[in-house]
Parts: structure tokens; C-alpha cells; sequence
């Protein structure tokens, strides 16, 4: 596996220290944990954008993980969608039809941060509650090696794009972006 950009990667259950709690206890039950890698970066450059500048990764290989939330009849449903950096998910669209709720939208930063125990700008598939669906754009299954977050912004996670089917409530979804 060729890993992305200008970074200094390293197997990421030997660095526990560049990862948020709920991300390190995820990859220390997580089967494919030993493709996954991880990089110190500027917290500063933690933005997509900045990031990928500054490190020299393609926005193709660079995947983002948003949390989406909607309710019905009362019963709170969220689900982790993970999208290219290159796209958007279509949270009124795909998003909310596999909520199965009238109207979705994105959950708080504040909420985000308090439910996941990680930090905004790093929010990553891996560690999210068990009980919420990844949801995962088949186009980034698609896309090789990526890279996400690892929960802080402190650091980055590299991983092959199909292991990330491997995690708790993963599902791929066509045209879950735009």
C-alpha cells in the first residue's frame, strides 16, 4: 500500500498518542488494524483543504467524516457518512431516505464532539458509537488508500478504502454524494 503525501506515517496501535480514546479502542478490536496508519500534522492544518496543500494529498484520496442526524416519531436516528473530500453528502437526499426521517440535518458541533469524544476536525468513521450506521459513498471505497481523520486534530489516519466496510454498522451507499 502506497501511503499519501509529505507525512510521516506509522502503524497506528503503536501511537495511541495521536488518537482520540474512542479511535484507539476501536482499532484495538478492528481486523484490518494493521493497514492502518497515522501521521502527526499542524492541528492548525487539520481543514481538508489546508491540509492537503500543505501535506501534498490529493483531495481525491482524502475522505471526510460527517455526523447527520434526524428524528422520527420522536426516536433521535444519526448516522457517521464519510464522503470524498472532492463531494458533499446529500443529507436531504440519500442520507435522510436511509434515516428514514422527514427532514435531516447536521448534528452540533457541540453534540458531535460531546457523543463521539472526539475533536471537531478530526471526527473520523472509526470509534463513532457502535449504534450509528457508517454510512460510506461508494465512490470512496473506490478510491484506494484514503485518508480520514483519527479523532484529533492533531493527526491523520491512512487506510485502504475498503476496509472501512470492515467497521461496526458499515454500509456503502451509491450517490450518498454529490
Amino acid at each position: 500500500m502506497t501511503l499519501p503525501g509529505k507525512l510521516d506515517w506509522m502503524p497506528a496501535l503503536d501511537h495511541a498518542e495521536l488518537l482520540a480514546a474512542p479511535v484507539f479502542g476501536a482499532l484495538s478490536t478492528f481486523d484490518r488494524a494493521d493497514e492502518v496508519f497515522v501521521a502527526a500534522i499542524d492541528p492548525d492544518l487539520a481543514d481538508t483543504a489546508a491540509f492537503c496543500e500543505r501535506y501534498d494529498v490529493d483531495l481525491e484520496v482524502s475522505a471526510n467524516c460527517v455526523v447527520v442526524a434526524g428524528k422520527r416519531e420522536g426516536d433521535e436516528r444519526i448516522a457517521g457518512c464519510v464522503v470524498l473530500a472532492t463531494t458533499r453528502a446529500d443529507v436531504n437526499g440519500a442520507v435522510r431516505r436511509r434515516l428514514d426521517v422527514r427532514k435531516a440535518s447536521f448534528l452540533a458541533v457541540s453534540e458531535v464532539v460531546e457523543r463521539t469524544a472526539m475533536e471537531y476536525g478530526g471526527i473520523t468513521p472509526v470509534g463513532l458509537p457502535r449504534e450509528w450506521p457508517r454510512l460510506v459513498d461508494a465512490a470512496v471505497v473506490s478510491a484506494g488508500t484514503v485518508v480520514i481523520g483519527s479523532g484529533i486534530r492533531g493527526s491523520k489516519l491512512a487506510l485502504p478504502a475498503a476496509a472501512l466496510t470492515g467497521l461496526p454498522g458499515a454500509e456503502v451507499l451509491e450517490a450518498l454524494a454529490r
